[in-house]
């Protein structure tokens, strides 16, 4: 009795530890648990806690991180019902695109979709990291950050060629013949990339299934995993406030970062600091 009494306290041992570690601050019984669980919940409040009110304008994010993310969901919806109606062969890939057109209800709708999220996704990806640098928001500690997005920019492009080829017109063949001759010449790797994209030495029925894996599966699960990661860091590393340093308030009172005034004297003047915004919820 004694063993079987130890292994089931071993047992209701290990799951509360289980759920202690997925529910950290038990029930919220209080406005003080409540708040404390919400603030230390990576999706109940996303952002961070404290983020200065110039740093949340619109003017300054555009939203492109945001508007990037949403058409990668665009994209993963339009795409599972297009492969409802699409087998990556090429005996049957255009006439199959042509029936998405012409035959499948709102199928003409759900592909110009996917199409112009795609172009539009490449658009915001781009200016997404043009913003980036340009405010200087890849320096530390988010050097990290800047490098997972330059992948996620690559992924995009990769996203957008490979998908370039399965309509499987003359425009799309020709096209990735083009590219995958370009990526020949690289040095060393070169030969041996277009082998393993083509599956052969010319754009075939390899080419297009192997294309077809890398977008619809290869492609798409490395995206997101990517993507977890700068939400994740935003969460940990704070929004960051641009090319200019942090304004220290000091403790004894007096406003440092003042400009002097316009007569050439000294003086208190209105300060370069501004207030932070505590988000909070309940």
């Amino acid at each position: 009795m004694r063993v079987i009494r130890a292994a089931v306290d071993e047992i209701y041992s290990v799951i509360e530890q289980m759920v202690g570690a997925v529910f950290r601050h038990g029930l919220p019984l209080t406005d003080k648990i409540a708040a404390r669980t919400t603030l230390t919940n990576f999706v109940l409040h996303i952002h961070p806690v404290r983020v200065r009110r110039s740093w949340i304008r619109m003017s300054y994010t555009l939203c492109l991180g945001g508007l990037s993310f949403f058409l990668f969901i665009v994209l993963t919806v339009t795409g599972l019902y297009l492969m409802f109606y699409y087998v990556p062969s090429t005996n049957h890939a255009y006439q199959d695109m042509r029936d998405l057109q012409f035959v499948v209800t709102f199928g003409g709708l759900i592909r110009n979709m996917h199409r112009w999220a795609a172009h539009a996704m490449v658009i915001t990806v781009w200016l997404h990291m043009a913003r980036v640098f340009l405010t200087g928001a890849y320096k530390k500690p988010r050097e990290f950050n800047w490098g997972v997005g330059t992948l996620l920019l690559l992924i995009t492009l990769l996203l957008s060629f490979t998908g370039y080829l399965l309509p499987w017109d003359q425009l799309s063949i020709w096209a990735v013949t083009v590219g995958t001759n370009m990526a020949k010449y690289a040095p060393i790797a070169g030969p041996y990339t277009r082998y393993l994209l083509l599956g052969g030495k010319i754009v075939g029925d390899n080419g297009l299934l192997r294309f077809y894996v890398l977008h619809v599966v290869g492609l798409p699960l490395a995206g997101f995993l990517l993507m977890v990661i700068p939400f994740w860091r935003v969460r940990n590393d704070g929004l960051s406030g641009g090319l200019g340093p942090w304004p220290v308030k000091p403790a004894n009172g007096s406003r440092h970062g003042s400009e002097p005034r316009r007569g050439g004297g000294s003086g208190p003047t209105t300060p370069r600091w501004r207030s932070v915004t505590t988000v909070t919820t309940r």
